[in-house]
């Protein structure tokens, strides 16, 4: 599996990392191995909206050539969403098997037009934002609708990815990361549509 973790100015870092250092566990069990990944970006340097610096590998790649976007959420998705060199490029995930957000990082995608006739989830603080780009907001913090995973608030990230090492991996490598990464919490507020068409 080939997966794109999307940067940009202004994205919340804990979004992007909460889910990175859980995903890339994946490689760890025997089911899962050979998951790679690109840090991919509109250009080689952002900085989150506190002023981190990131780099990232790829400068706009063609997101369609990947198995799973990530798009993390952060204030500069309020701006960010109506750049159309952003969301042209990042439309080019719509062939991907799996797109995947979390906190509002669902605008860009809405912004992009992937969440037309898809009921879909953001940060709390959101939800009136996200109504005009899909079908349904669903209050909850992880809602799945066919190959879209959109999930909650910031923290959400860290079950976000918990959640596709379940799908890719099963219970069992879920359990073994949440002790690697002493997380005692569990997963809820899932809520599920459609299975994925193979």
């Amino acid at each position: 599996m080939k997966i794109a973790l999307v940067a940009f100015n202004g994205l919340t870092f804990l979004d992007l990392i909460g889910f990175y250092d859980v995903i890339y566990r994946l490689n760890g069990f025997e089911s899962s191995k050979g998951v790679t990944w690109d840090f991919c970006g509109p250009e080689e340097e952002v900085r989150d909206e506190l002023g981190l610096k990131i780099k990232v590998d790829l400068v706009n790649p063609d997101l369609s050539q990947y198995d799973l976007v990530f798009v993390p959420g952060g204030m500069g998705t309020r701006q960010l969403r109506f750049d159309e060199s952003f969301i042209s490029w990042l439309r080019k995930a719509e062939a991907c098997r799996y797109i995947v957000s979390v906190c509002t990082g669902s605008l860009l995608l809405g912004a992009a037009g992937l969440l037309k006739d898809k009921k879909a989830t953001t940060h709390p603080g959101a939800y009136d934002l996200l109504e005009p780009y899909c079908k349904e907001v669903i209050r909850k913090r992880i809602v799945k609708d066919g190959n879209l995973i959109t999930a909650g608030g910031v923290a959400t990230s860290i079950d976000l990815a918990l959640y596709l090492v379940k799908i890719f991996a099963g219970q069992g490598a879920v359990s073994e990361i949440k002790m690697q990464i002493d997380y005692p919490y569990d997963m809820e507020g899932i809520v599920e549509f459609q299975e994925l068409r193979e």
